[in-house]
């Protein structure tokens, strides 16, 4: 494939940049008025239901965007992640965190090496140390039982494992899992993120997992050290090896902090920071909380999306879909945003995690090839739970600004709740709201509707819906580990389809480079100031004025910092 290719200068391309036209004089309410078109528009697989129905597409779209998924090689590029080619040409990597949550006997080669016995030889081992450390075979250095755990890590490191926690502590099973036990992430280099974490808990009963594949992340690290203080100004330093374990491939640096080595846990160059969570990454501290055999209930849910992604026809293919209305959306329709709307507060993490995935993924300005993208790519991905975000932002997607939304519902709730008397129960109330908004944002309301209603002539205009307002339903048929699992790999695959199309890579990030060798520069400059009293020097205007106004006021930290302080929380 030529080095000038672009999806943007085919025909398939073209063709939908045209029929946009077409779209342009539909409107929802007309659409949606055809009960085949609709019907057609509704796919289930193993429990998952996806209705895009409420998308401005017909069925016509959907023809040109499976023809333009052929004409970017969309099957073959899926084969090639998983036959582990190096698809992450500018690392010179495979793409295989669907090996992540393999079967024990499948396989997936990279570099000519079925990776999955390597991945199954830490999950068993993760599987033996979180059952010792449950089961109180493995006490902290004062012989108590080690029931918290502080998990240190950053970005991939930090934000999927949070979701799945946030999603797992009110499913009952988990909950049982869980009883006494409590997890918590450190990720902010703010210290008030340190004081936050262990206010409340006792360094003899806390297990603290430090996250870096390569013991070298900046933030991460200075955590990390932080709370090896903490642990050994309160327990001796010899306490640290009982209470500290490591995910990282550097056992030189993991033996260096302090850590046995022993106790480190392994991941690959095969696996990006964001789609981690199905790793040690997430496996470990997740199994500390809620036990291994929950957790991978969560790999199979993941797994479950992943053999479908991989031989699902196209029109059946949910990710596939999913992927493909969002260039739609975002690449003719010329929607920049997505908004993330899970009717479940045990998904408040969802949306995040889901941003990083996609913005981190899909926020690029050339081709996989180098070329400058002459197209929109990537969304601004953004989100809240119901009814939460209705009360908040709804204002605008419903009356300003054009969003198309995912709402994510369950039918069953983790913690029903009924009360006599009232005439629905509390999970009704909220799916009431699931249903009705997406119905709200097609139809819209028009003046000719708000005259019949007698409403002043004056309040018209301001109670006058649009409508047209494209949105999707996902609905689950309740949220515990396997659907999580589900959930998740839905997502990852979607970003991969965008990506795949585009023809962007998906899974480097050199975006998040720039900003952190600038702050290395700003921390010698700072310790230069506060230890030998040096100007501000080699900065922009702004930015040396900013500096020194810092300095300034925190002029009683300088010289050599000698002495500990810890947060008094």
């Amino acid at each position: 494939m030529a080095a000038s290719w672009l999806i943007s200068n085919n025909e398939a391309w073209k063709d939908l940049k045209a029929h946009v036209e077409d779209i342009n004089k539909t409107h929802l309410r007309d659409l949606l008025s055809d009960p085949e078109r609709s019907k057609s528009m509704i796919v289930e697989y193993d429990g998952v239901l996806l209705d895009y129905s409420r998308q401005r597409a017909t069925l016509q779209t959907l023809d040109k965007l499976f023809k333009l998924a052929e004409t970017a090689h969309l099957k073959e590029k899926i084969n090639s992640m998983y036959n582990g080619e190096h698809i992450n040409k500018t690392e010179n990597r495979s793409v295989l965190h669907v090996a992540l949550r393999a079967p024990r006997d499948a396989v997936f080669n990279s570099d000519g090496k079925n990776v999955v016995p390597e991945v199954w030889g830490v999950l068993d081992k993760i599987y033996d140390f979180s059952e010792k450390v449950r089961n109180g075979s493995w006490l902290g250095a004062t012989g108590k039982v080690l029931k918290d755990v502080i998990a240190v890590g950053i970005g991939g490191s930090y934000l999927g494992p949070l979701f799945v926690h946030t999603a797992l502590q009110t499913d009952p099973e988990a909950v049982e899992s869980a009883k006494g036990r409590q997890l918590q992430f450190l990720a902010n280099v703010d210290p008030i993120d340190v004081a936050r974490n262990i206010k409340g808990l006792n360094p003899e009963t806390t297990l603290v997992v430090v996250v870096s594949k390569t013991f070298t992340t900046a933030e991460t690290m200075l955590n990390a050290r932080t709370l090896r203080e903490w642990i050994s100004s309160a327990l001796g330093s010899g306490a640290v090896a009982k209470h500290m374990v490591a995910v990282s491939t550097n056992l030189t640096l993991v033996e260096k902090f302090g850590i046995d080595p022993n106790n480190a846990f392994a991941f690959w160059d095969w696996v990006g920071g964001r789609y981690s969570v199905c790793s040690a990454v997430g496996v470990l501290p997740l199994s500390l909380q809620y036990g291994f055999p929950i957790v991978e209930k969560f790999l199979k849910g993941a797994s479950s999306i992943d053999q479908h992604f991989n031989s699902a026809p196209l029109h059946n293919n949910l990710p596939v879909l999913l992927g493909l209305l969002s260039v739609w959306n975002t690449s003719f329709l010329g929607y920049p945003a997505r908004a993330i709307l899970p009717y479940s507060q045990a998904l408040e993490k969802f949306a995040p995690h889901i941003q990083q995935v996609s913005m981190e993924s899909n926020g690029k300005g050339v081709s996989i090839d180098g070329e400058p993208l002459p197209l929109d790519a990537g969304e601004i991905d953004f989100g809240e739970p119901g009814t939460n975000g209705q009360h908040s932002f709804y204002q605008l997607i419903h009356q300003g600004r054009v969003v198309p939304c995912d709402f994510i519902g369950v039918v069953k709730s983790q913690q029903p709740v009924h009360l006599k008397g009232e005439p629905v129960t509390n999970h009704d109330e909220l799916m009431s709201n699931f249903f009705a908004q997406p119905d709200a944002l097609a139809y819209g309301k028009t003046p000719e509707e708000l005259k019949k209603e007698n409403v002043p002539e004056f309040l018209i205009p301001h109670k006058t819906f649009s409508g047209n307002r494209p949105s999707l339903s996902l609905l689950l048929p309740t949220l515990n580990a396997y659907t999580v699992g589900q959930l998740l790999a839905l997502y990852e695959h979607r970003v991969a389809v965008q990506g795949f199309i585009w023809g962007i890579n998906s899974f480097d990030q050199w975006g998040v480079e720039l900003g952190k060798s600038l702050a290395s520069q700003v921390r010698k400059q700072l310790h230069a100031s506060r230890t030998n009293g040096e100007p501000v020097m080699g900065f922009n205007f702004s930015t040396t004025t900013l500096l020194a106004k810092y300095l300034e006021a925190t002029s009683n930290h300088k010289g050599e910092i000698t002495t500990t302080k810890l947060p008094e929380i």
